[in-house]
């Protein structure tokens, strides 16, 4: 049934060997060795990609490094004008990419072609910004002002290492490439094991765009034997990094080679908090939607639930209809609202903490299972546990996968502290009438995003990031030029 709904092109594409992109050209690993990516709605092979190690990462640094000479200096409209063209060839091809994403990450079509717009609207975001990398002037304030011209640059910060996940492996992507190049810089992208067939497809339509030849360039391999090689490297000026908390310690660790810049975007364990005033019917819709949206595999998702007392047990009613009411299915089925996880590896961690929450003592409410009747595939049932005590695993630690956590509170200063109780600091969402007090407890949690009345509304004009060990720095707006830009200050003596 699959192979009939897969469109030709995409088929064709899945059948041509999957090679390195790098200075512009298409070339083996030079190893010649190669991995085998997986369709985990039905753990059959999908394609086979090169896999590369430092060697390639050393060929396309230094193609970078080139590209990079002239790139830099390139008029900023004419770096505008190639991410637009990018973005109308993204909208052009949107349903095969949709495909494409669905086929390697698991995900509903629904959302793919959600993922599809989405980077159609970051290519066009960053292109505007290529026209507009100002500096100031700033008067010198110990000297007569007349004699002085004192005034910022910002200039691109060099070569750039992007190493991105597998859960948004399309606009992950582009997130990191467009405000790179739209400010000079140039690039090598690193994308997940699991999700490569994306990142090349991407690749074929950069050079259809027309982008000189080692402005973006493809290494696909292991974290180790790709990640670690771009993240160490003497000529690597700036890594940026989505991914677990773990290995963004270390990279951060391998960045001291030469200083470069970092800019991490780590694991979560997001608060969404009910109040006993909230529309119930929307905060229930919401907070379904923020655990169990792409499968829970989300950085930001409303993992940990806190209810109101007073409203507890109708909470926890709507609740599990909401999860008994997705269509748990492949993701190529238009009826799909939850498709498998990524990988088999996947699947047994999140497996592992349902069996550890209940061994912890937290009551199962719904799920906790492999659905009836797909015996192949990384499928996972939508799981709610209530957790009154707070002290389980799954109340604490990031899953990445379709389990709640629901927790019952009455006091809002106890309540702030214990949303705040955690390494982790990326986002929090709201539900409540009463805005000023929405407003109040915004201002007092310890997250980079913070929802009121909704849940993972990511937009490009908005900084994405989070506090303690959910990250250093900020994706997205005007926020995410500083990553990518240095700033020089000239002063000039005019008389």
């Amino acid at each position: 049934m699959t192979a009939n709904v897969i469109l030709k092109e995409v088929q064709a594409f899945l059948d041509q060997p999957s090679q390195l992109f790098i200075g512009g050209q298409w070339q083996d690993a030079k190893s010649k060795q190669t991995f085998m990516i997986e369709n985990p709605a039905t753990e059959q092979s999908l394609a086979v990609v090169a896999k590369g190690n430092a060697d390639d990462v050393d060929l396309a640094v230094e193609a970078a490094q080139q590209a990079f000479k002239s790139w830099r200096y390139e008029a900023p409209v004419v770096r505008a004008k190639l991410l637009n063209k990018l973005a109308d060839l993204i909208e052009q091809k949107a349903e095969e990419l949709a495909q494409i994403i669905t086929l390697e990450n698991g995900k509903p079509l629904l959302y793919s072609r959600r993922e599809c717009l989405g980077a159609i609207n970051l290519l066009r975001y960053f292109a505007g910004f290529a026209t507009k990398i100002e500096g100031r002037t700033v008067p010198v304030s110990t000297a007569p002002t007349a004699n002085f011209l004192n005034y910022t640059l910002r200039d691109p910060v060099g070569v750039c290492a992007l190493i991105v996940p597998w859960n948004f492996p399309l606009t992950m992507c582009v997130g990191k490439l467009a405000p790179a190049m739209a400010v000079g810089c140039t690039t090598i992208l690193k994308p997940a094991d699991q999700t490569p067939l994306i990142a090349i497809r991407l690749m074929q339509l950069f050079e259809e765009a027309g982008f000189p030849k080692g402005v973006v360039n493809l290494v696909t391999g292991s974290g180790r034997d790709v990640g670690e090689p771009l993240s160490s490297h003497m000529k690597v000026n700036k890594v940026t990094f989505t991914g677990s908390t773990d290995v963004g310690k270390s990279i951060a660790q391998q960045a001291t080679s030469n200083m470069k810049r970092v800019t991490l975007e780590l694991g979560g364990k997001s608060p969404n908090i009910i109040l006993p005033d909230a529309d119930i019917d929307k905060a229930v819709a919401g907070a379904a939607s923020a655990i169990f949206y792409n499968q829970g595999q989300v950085c930001t998702a409303g993992s940990r639930l806190y209810v109101h007392e007073s409203i507890l047990d109708e909470v926890l009613e709507k609740l599990k209809i909401a999860a008994q009411s997705m269509t748990i299915t492949n993701g190529l089925d238009e009826s799909s609202t939850m498709g498998p996880l990524v990988s088999k590896r996947q699947y047994e961690t999140v497996m592992r903490y349902i069996e550890r929450a209940q061994e912890d003592g937290a009551e199962l409410i719904v799920g906790g299972q492999r659905p009836e009747g797909l015996e192949k595939g990384y499928y996972v049932q939508p799981t709610i546990f209530l957790d009154k005590d707070e002290k389980t695993c799954i109340a604490k630690e990031e899953i990445f996968g379709p389990v709640l956590t629901v927790m019952p509170w009455t006091d809002i200063d106890d309540l702030v502290e214990r949303a705040n109780n955690s390494v982790y600091g990326l986002a929090a969402g709201i539900w409540t009438k009463d805005l000023a007090n929405a407003h109040t407890i915004a201002a007092r949690l310890e997250a980079g995003s913070v929802w009121i009345n909704c849940y993972n509304v990511v937009d490009p004009v908005s900084p994405f990031g989070g506090y303690k060990q959910s990250g250093w720095g900020r994706e997205m707006s005007h926020d995410v030029i500083e990553a990518y830009t240095e700033t020089k200050n000239v002063c000039v003596n005019l008389v």
